[in-house]
C-alpha cells in the first residue's frame, strides 16, 4: 500500500530560520539608499521596520531562532503535509517520483503567513500599532490581515486594482479579520493619486501598491511600519521553515530530490522550499536541479535586466541589485497576481547570476492545464501562482517519461485557488489570453533604470 502522507511530528519541527547569506559563494551587492545611492545603513530603514527586521534582514548568523509566541501560531497549521503525489505519476504515466509540500493548509491558505507571524510579532514587541502593506493577488493581505488579528495590530491594505477586481472574496476574508483594503492605486496617498492623473484606467501594479503603503508609513511618523510579503532578506529568511521541514519529511520518505521546484515572483514561497536544498547544493556539492518558475507575461529572471532598481514605482525603497522589467513597469492582468511583480528578491536574483539555480517562464494557459489535472488527481484546486511550479514538474516528470530515468522531484504548493475560480472560469471558457513580453516593454525598461555607479559589498 503507498504511504501518501509524510507527516512530521510537532515536537519535532525547526526552531529556527535559514539566513543563506553566510553561505553564499560570493558577497551581494549592497542595498542602497534610494536618494543617495550610498551603501544602506540600519537608520536608513528605522523609518519604516523595526529594529529586529531591520536586523535580520543585514544578520550574517547562519541561523536565526524561531520566537516561542510565533512557534505557538506556528502550529495551528505547522508543520504542513509534504505528500507523494501518486495519482499525478500515474495520470503522467512517468517513472518519476513526485513529492510536493503543501502550504495551502495554513489559516491564510498560502506560505504568507510564515512571515507574517513573524513579522507582527517583532512590530508589537516594539510597541507598534497598525501596519500598512500591499498585496497582489490577496494572498499576502490575507495573511498579514490575520497575524495582526492575532496580535491586536490595525492592518491597511493596498491591493492591486486588477486583482482587487477579480478576487472580491480575498477582499471579503482580509475584512473578516478586520483589515481595512484599498484598491492601488487609490486616491488615499500622493502616489496614488499622481498614478491616476496618468492613468485613470491603470490596472495597478505591485510597484504601485508598494509605494502606497510605504507612504502611509513615512508620513506616520513612526507610529505605523510597513510589511513586505515578498522580496526582502529577513521575509526569505521566515520562509525557510518550509524547505527545513520538508529536508526532514523526505528523509522519513527514504528520498532525496533530483529537482526542487517553486512558483517565483517576489522569490519568498520559492526560496522558503529551495534555500535549504541550496545550502546543500553549495555546502555538500549535491546534484540537485533548481528551478523557479516565472510568468512568459512578467518573465524577470528569464528576460529581466540585471541591474540596481526600485522596488515601487514611486522611488521609495531602497535600491537592490535584482532581476529586473523597470520599476515602472505594469504587467498585463494575468489571473496569477502574486506574480505580477517588475523585481525580485536580490537572494534569488544572485543566485541565478551564479548558476546555482536556474529560471524558466510558462504561459497561463499550459499553467491553468497542469493545475486542473493536478486537481482532479489530488484533490486539491491550486492557486494559479502554484500552478506555475506543478506545470513545470509536470514537464520535468514527462522528460523522464521521455528518457526513462527515475528522478525524484519535489515542488512547492504554496497555496490553494479556493479565492480564485473565477480564473478557472476563464480557462475553461477559453478566454485566457497568453502573453509575451514585447522588447519594447524591455527598452523602456533600461530607459527606466535608475544610472548607479557598482559598489562593493
Amino acid at each position: 500500500m503507498h504511504q501518501y502522507n509524510f507527516l512530521l511530528d510537532a515536537g519535532k519541527m525547526p526552531d529556527h530560520w535559514y539566513n543563506i547569506i553566510p553561505d553564499l559563494k560570493t558577497p551581494m551587492a549592497p542595498p542602497l539608499h534610494p536618494a543617495t545611492h550610498k551603501p544602506l545603513n540600519p537608520e536608513d530603514l528605522a523609518a519604516i521596520f523595526p529594529m529586529a527586521l531591520i536586523e535580520q534582514e543585514m544578520s550574517n548568523k547562519p541561523a536565526i531562532s524561531i520566537p516561542g509566541e510565533v512557534m505557538d501560531i506556528y502550529k495551528l497549521w505547522r508543520p504542513t503535509p509534504l505528500r507523494r503525489a501518486y495519482r499525478l505519476e500515474k495520470a503522467l504515466d512517468t517513472p518519476a517520483k513526485i513529492f510536493y509540500k503543501n502550504e495551502s493548509v495554513s489559516p491564510s491558505g498560502s506560505h504568507k503567513i510564515n512571515t507574517s507571524t513573524a513579522q507582527v510579532y517583532y512590530n508589537k514587541a516594539e510597541g507598534i500599532k497598525e501596519i500598512s502593506t500591499e498585496t497582489g493577488a490577496g494572498q499576502w493581505g490575507t495573511a498579514l490581515s490575520i497575524a495582526c488579528s492575532m496580535f491586536g495590530l490595525k492592518c491597511t491594505v493596498y491591493m492591486v486594482r486588477v486583482s482587487y477586481d477579480q478576487k472580491p472574496y480575498r477582499r471579503s476574508f482580509i475584512q473578516t479579520y478586520g483589515g481595512v483594503i484599498y484598491p492601488s492605486p487609490s486616491t488615499t496617498t500622493d502616489a496614488g493619486r499622481a498614478f491616476l492623473a496618468e492613468d485613470p484606467n491603470t490596472t495597478g501594479s505591485l510597484g504601485m501598491a508598494i509605494s502606497e503603503a510605504v507612504e502611509v508609513a513615512v508620513k506616520s511618523g513612526g507610529a505605523i511600519k510597513y510589511s513586505l510579503g515578498s522580496v526582502l532578506n529577513h521575509v526569505l529568511l521566515h520562509q525557510t521553515i518550509i524547505g527545513l521541514e520538508a529536508k526532514q519529511q523526505m528523509e522519513s520518505a527514504e528520498a532525496y530530490p533530483d529537482v526542487v521546484i517553486g512558483c517565483c515572483g517576489g522569490g519568498s514561497n520559492f526560496a522558503g522550499l529551495a534555500f535549504p536544498y541550496v545550502q546543500d547544493k553549495m555546502k555538500k556539492g549535491k546534484d540537485i536541479d533548481i528551478i523557479a518558475v516565472e510568468p512568459t507575461a512578467c518573465p524577470t529572471l528569464t528576460r529581466g535586466l540585471y541591474a540596481y532598481d526600485y522596488g515601487d514605482t514611486a522611488m521609495m525603497t531602497p535600491l537592490l541589485k535584482q532581476y529586473t522589467l523597470g520599476h515602472n513597469f505594469v504587467p498585463p492582468g494575468i489571473h496569477a497576481g502574486g506574480l505580477r511583480y517588475h523585481g525580485v528578491a536580490q537572494q534569488v536574483a544572485h543566485l541565478t547570476r551564479e548558476g546555482t539555480i536556474r529560471a524558466v517562464a510558462v504561459h497561463q494557459n499550459p499553467v491553468f492545464e497542469a493545475s486542473l489535472l493536478f486537481a482532479k488527481c489530488e484533490g486539491i484546486v491550486p492557486a494559479p501562482e502554484a500552478g506555475h511550479a506543478i506545470r513545470t514538474a509536470v514537464d520535468e516528470a514527462l522528460k523522464c517519461k521521455a528518457s526513462g530515468e527515475s528522478k525524484t522531484i519535489l515542488f512547492n504548493l504554496s497555496g490553494h485557488g479556493h479565492f480564485d475560480m473565477s480564473s478557472y472560469d476563464s480557462y475553461l471558457a477559453g478566454k485566457l489570453v497568453d502573453f509575451d513580453l514585447d522588447e519594447e516593454a524591455l527598452r523602456r525598461a533600461e530607459e527606466a533604470i535608475p544610472k548607479v555607479e557598482e559598489v562593493s559589498a
